[in-house]
């Protein structure tokens, strides 16, 4: 069974952080300010977290996430 893609970042950031997930400080900290803050993210940071949902065995962002 396919995983559905995450509808937004907050929800992305969050599995991400609650997972048991290998994550350097700095990428937690960029996944709690993306689960606090609603504003869109850049282009850098739906990147940053592509590759981090990848490395992860997470599903992706649908759409891609940028805004």
């Amino acid at each position: 069974m396919t995983e559905l893609p995450f509808s937004d970042h907050r929800a992305a950031a969050l599995a991400l952080l609650n997972g048991n997930h290998r994550l350097s400080r700095k990428a937690g900290q960029f996944l709690g300010q993306l689960a606090v803050d609603s504003a869109p993210m850049s282009e850098a940071q739906a990147d940053w977290l592509a590759k981090l949902l990848d490395r992860a065995g997470l599903p992706p962002m649908a759409g891609g996430g940028a805004a």
